[in-house]
């Protein structure tokens, strides 16, 4: 952060130069954000809260501090870790869980590789997809009949296809064209044995309401989404980080750049952008001016059909 006033930084946000929308749209958003929470901590019996220290899932855990109270949230945090994760993120994530005294279930892919319900094509293969078999081993586990998610319909055509109480059948699939309706904020929550819901709580956010929401509450972040400087490689129209699961390719120029991530997770397929933003503030101001969606610029698994993400979706991904 600089040196300017929280009440100046949030002045700046929140001006009419920079968004047309007032406070009063957030305010509209996180009312029905709190609504769905309470929906859904209401009609089931086994929830968890999808918590990957990430800026959504951050966002969605502030509003069901508002929902519920702090220390008060009443189901368990759960994350998916590929073993591939950002050292900032998780690290963020445990101090997170540890502030609210709230329970924190990590499963891991490299468990369901070690039991064999995961096997790699090859060993550079990134995990990410493969999260789908361990969160559906975790679903049994613990026999969680719903999932908040902070998916966002925004950020990507797969995703804007879902409901708010998105439906999973015995086998943890979605099925597009058998959803049921939402009309009037009305839930069709009734289960089968083995079934379960995925809810996403904040599906009418934006990246910039979700930026701005992060200014207005002063909501704390892993380091990563704010600019430093950070060894790169172009790769595809992206920058790749170097890291030894990320190494350079022959003919590759490492160079060193500003950079900060938009969205956060396995190493393997997760981009910086150019950017010296360092504040929310500025992050809204660059969030205004992006031409492509947070996951089309910075995800090179997402750099895929609407189909083939459509599929993975039905196989049980977030």
């Amino acid at each position: 952060m600089n040196a300017r006033t929280d009440t100046e930084l949030l002045q700046t946000v929140t001006q009419p130069a920079l968004h047309p929308l007032s406070n009063a749209h957030l305010d509209a958003l996180e009312e029905e954000t709190i609504f769905i929470l309470r929906e859904a901590a209401a009609a089931f019996e086994r929830p968890a809260l999808l918590f990957s220290g990430g800026k959504d899932s951050l966002v969605m855990l502030r509003c069901a501090e508002k929902a519920f109270g702090a220390s008060r949230i009443p189901f368990p945090l759960l994350m998916i870790d590929t073993g591939h994760n950002f050292p900032e993120v998780t690290d963020f994530r445990d101090r997170r869980a540890a502030e609210l005294q709230a329970t924190l279930i990590v499963r891991s892919v490299e468990d369901s590789m070690a039991r064999g319900t995961v096997r790699l094509a090859h060993p550079g293969e990134s995990r990410n997809a493969h999260q789908s078999v361990t969160l559906l081993e975790a679903i049994e586990e613990f026999r969680f009949d719903a999932l908040l998610g902070g998916a966002r319909r925004d950020e990507e055509k797969a995703r804007a296809k879902e409901r708010i109480f998105s439906h999973r059948d015995s086998f943890g699939q979605w099925q597009p064209k058998a959803q049921r309706p939402e009309l009037w904020t009305l839930f069709n929550t009734r289960l089968q044995p083995g079934e379960h819901f995925r809810v996403f709580p904040i599906s009418n956010w934006t990246e910039l309401d979700v930026w701005q929401y992060i200014a207005r509450e002063h909501i704390a972040l892993p380091s990563l989404y704010y600019a430093h400087r950070r060894e790169v490689v172009e790769r595809r129209g992206l920058l790749v980080p170097v890291t030894p699961l990320t190494p350079p390719r022959a003919g590759e120029q490492v160079q060193v750049r500003s950079v900060r991530f938009r969205t956060v997770g396995d190493i393997t397929c997760t981009c910086p952008v150019e950017s010296h933003a360092a504040t929310p503030a500025d992050i809204v101001r660059e969030t205004l001016a992006a031409e492509v969606s947070e996951r089309g610029a910075t995800r090179m698994d997402d750099q895929t059909s609407e189909a083939s993400m459509e599929k993975r979706k039905r196989d049980g991904y977030f």
